[in-house]
């Protein structure tokens, strides 16, 4: 049995995981968003580094690894900050672009992508006039600056009308001539008659599809030199995973959070808790989702930014906020992203030329983190840095000295992620909030304050825990059949081809088709409303299936991977933990207390301390607050607990 890697790609930092048999290896790199590719291989020579000794054993790491799994928040980070491509929409009615602004999340994010980028046709002209006007039309949308065209049609028969248009669009404007915006059918990326569902399926893909593409393919041709055992899996945000060549950029929306979540969902199982809310604190965004009774919370059809599209998706709430958020002022108050300054120039504190003020400038400011040993020691702090910005960006607007400034940046940082929390989930005894992510355990005992949680998780490899989390993904796949005729031998026929290209395809990832298990439902249409079945063990169709009804046929394909295996919890005894170091901490009211600094590494299972104190990691800092209680479990995760009032 090989090595694993998982590898998640954040918009600040880029998380790396390791599982070499029973041995856990975890690392971070700065991600660079000029080539992704530099901090994908930054992080594999660093993993070569910590388990060989040397970086320069990268081909041994590579050679001696099964599966690379990758994950990425690089699409949610741009639709976060809307940073993509220019499209542009053909379709056939002009009151279709309204119907894509039923509310005012859509009307937004139109507004972003789309603009006025669109153009229509009239699909009842002739056939030398219908050319005429579908050129017209395409080169209307392209001069108005659009590098990429979704062509999708309100009709019935959408995809024979999308197939009769592209034919026209291939031959007048050839794939092979330079210059030539690509046309994407939205049919061909859903079968799905709903329209605005198929139709915003396609633009977010296309939005998606450019960046994802050239950094994904590059990474897998670079991986190939090294003669890798399998391509790069991408784990997608459904929990499976696949080669790039099998995969959407829409999939990829969302991954990142995802995999935070499946290692949510198994550590929710190993300790058996009820109900967990958890938040994940990246540079750019927090990303929260529940766990209920060891359940995902999920939707058939999923939604983004506020628009519904044709894929499930887990639901996962993602705000512009993080460790690298941008914190300024606006009107005389504090505002918080979701702009981000990224790893490069990053907070102002990383000396990079960063000249915004983030969260990360605070916590130094305060005392919190130590700017020796912040992100490993590999990356030293500047805190004239981030008094500079922070005197200048926000304590002279507003009229007040610096060390208040801090506290209300503080706040209005807690505040915005709680907000995000109490607006997605009612939090009651029986929640536990699990934090995670480069910036999660930093203040989690006052989020959990704010949002009304007695108890908190803190997964001792937290600082990397989405790439934890992928390592439970499956190799996968999935497709959609439409069922021509309501009958069995229809159905046994779909069955029977959905069988055949998952074969083809888990073959090319090095699986037997018999080795996979097998999942298959049916999404039946009426109307507006949809149904979601098993399909029964006799492959029979639901005997109420009227004539009108839409039929369309899941079947999906599974391989498990080997995984991280938790350690055992609930015996440990308690013991007082150990503390490494004193820090110098900036009280709210402004005084200098030394608090204690307790290192995971350090402790045994059953340590506890009580707060005020910093909890430390090589790759992250939290402050606990006064009034709560740390303890180390058996798997080595942090759990805190606040103490109850008499």
């Amino acid at each position: 049995m090989g090595k694993l890697i998982n590898i998640d790609n954040g918009g600040t930092l880029t998380d790396f995981c390791a599982l070499d048999g029973d041995r856990i290896y975890h690392t971070k790199t700065l991600t660079t968003p000029f080539d992704l590719s530099k901090c994908f291989f930054d992080g594999i020579r660093k993993l070569a580094r910590d388990i060989y000794g040397d970086e320069r054993y990268v081909d041994k790491l590579l050679q001696s690894t099964d599966y690379i799994r990758y994950s990425t928040t690089q699409g949610t980070n741009a639709l976060v900050e809307r940073k993509g491509p220019q499209l542009g929409l053909i379709t056939t009615d002009e009151n279709s672009a309204g119907r894509l602004q039923s509310n005012a999340a859509d009307a937004s994010l139109f507004a972003d992508l789309l603009g006025d980028r669109v153009a229509t046709i009239d699909p009842v002209l002739s056939a030398e006039a219908l050319e005429h006007n579908v050129v017209n039309a395409v080169n209307s949308v392209a001069s108005a600056g659009a590098s990429r065209i979704v062509l999708s049609i309100e009709d019935e028969e959408f995809k024979t009308r999308e197939n009769q248009l592209r034919s026209i669009i291939n031959r007048r404007f050839p794939s092979h001539l330079l210059g030539v915006v690509p046309v994407v059918s939205a049919s061909e990326l859903a079968d799905d008659a709903n329209y605005q569902r198929r139709t915003w399926s396609a633009i977010l893909n296309a939005f998606l599809h450019p960046s994802m593409e050239r950094f994904l393919y590059s990474a897998d041709h670079r991986l190939k030199s090294y003669k890798t055992r399998n391509p790069l899996l991408i784990f997608r945000n459904d929990g499976g995973a696949a080669r790039v060549a099998k995969s959407m950029a829409i999939k990829s929306y969302g991954s990142g959070p995802r995999g935070g979540l499946e290692g949510v969902r198994a550590l929710a199982n190993h300790y058996q808790l009820k109900k967990v809310v958890s938040y994940d604190v990246g540079g750019t965004t927090t990303d929260i989702g529940v766990v209920d009774n060891g359940q995902l919370n999920s939707d058939f059809q999923g939604v983004i930014e506020g628009v519904e599209v044709t894929f499930p998706l887990a639901n996962i709430h993602s705000s512009g906020v993080g460790g690298s958020s941008v914190i300024a002022t606006e009107g005389g108050h504090i505002t918080v992203g979701p702009e981000s300054v990224g790893a490069a120039p990053g907070p102002a504190c990383f000396g990079l030329g960063g000249k915004r003020a983030t969260i990360t400038d605070v916590f130094l400011l305060k005392g919190v983190l130590n700017a020796d040993t912040y992100f490993g020691g590999e990356l030293k702090l500047d805190a004239q840095r981030s008094r500079e910005v922070i005197q200048t960006t926000i304590a002279e607007p507003l009229g007040i000295d610096l060390d208040s400034a801090c506290e209300k940046m503080f706040d209005a940082w807690v505040n915005k992620i709680a907000a995000k929390i109490k607006d997605h989930v009612a939090v009651d005894d029986d929640t536990t909030l699990a934090g995670f992510g480069g910036a999660g355990a930093l203040a989690a005992t006052r989020i959990a304050d704010v949002t009304g949680a007695r108890r908190v998780i803190i997964p001792g490899l937290g600082a990397v825990f989405c790439a934890v989390g992928i390592g439970f993904s499956p190799l996968s796949q999935s497709y959609r059949y439409s069922l021509s005729e309501h009958s069995d031998e229809a159905l046994q026929k779909v069955l029977a081809a959905g069988r055949q290209r998952a074969a083809k395809d888990m073959f090319a990832e090095g699986v037997d088709i018999d080795d996979c298990d097998i999942d298959s439902s049916l999404l039946r249409v009426r109307g507006t409303e949809e149904s979601l079945f098993q399909i029964s063990g006799d492959h029979a169709l639901p005997c109420d299936l009227e004539p009108d009804d839409r039929v369309i046929v899941i079947y999906e394909a599974r391989k498990t991977i080997h995984s991280i295996s938790f350690q055992p919890v609930g015996g440990e005894k308690a013991l007082d933990a150990q503390v490494s170091d004193s820090r110098k901490v900036r009280m709210a009211d402004g005084e200098l207390v030394a608090l204690p600094v307790v290192r995971l590494e350090d402790q045994s299972p059953g340590a506890t301390m009580a707060g005020p104190a910093i909890i430390e990691e090589a790759f992250f800092t939290g402050y606990i607050d006064q009034g709560w209680r740390m303890s180390v479990s058996g798997n080595n995760d942090l759990i805190l607990t606040r103490d109850r009032e008499e």
